[in-house]
């Protein structure tokens, strides 16, 4: 009687955390962005060259938090909704940058991100599109 009291214990136990860790709730592409980092390859089909040696990235981190920088530093919530990325509550630096392209760039990722911009994944390319801007960027590495 009491290893069956027992081993019913550990099968509730088992159970309900096998219910609260379950990933069904994340979307498919959430785990394929999470912990990874990638770098600005183009915008608007014109490949990036900066005046400067930072490139412009963006990286996902625990839980779709996502953050990187153009010219400034940006960081902020991210969610999947279908495959819309919107990252709401943005917060981000206010510098100004000797290099104009990359002051543009501040302007269009944030209002790609807080507006929402569709995202595709194609191998080691991540695409974010909005009717105005599509920008490509290039897997770099994994972050932690």
């Amino acid at each position: 009687m009491k290893k069956a009291v027992i081993a019913g214990l550990a099968a509730m136990a088992i159970s309900g955390c096998a219910a609260t860790g379950s990933n069904d709730a994340i979307h498919p592409q959430q785990l394929q962005l999470q912990h990874h980092r990638y770098v600005l390859e183009s915008v608007d089909g014109t490949k990036i060259t900066t005046r400067t040696p930072r490139q412009p990235e963006i990286s996902f981190g625990e839980n779709m938090h996502v953050s990187g920088q153009m010219c400034n530093r940006f960081m902020g919530q991210g969610s999947l909704s279908g495959n819309t990325l919107v990252v709401s509550a943005m917060a981000s630096s206010r510098m100004m940058c000797v290099d104009p392209q990359l002051n543009q760039l501040d302007g269009i990722i944030s209002d790609m991100l807080n507006r929402g911009a569709q995202i595709s994944l194609a191998g080691q390319q991540m695409t974010l599109t909005t009717p105005q801007h599509t920008l490509v960027w290039k897997l770099s590495d994994l972050v932690q």
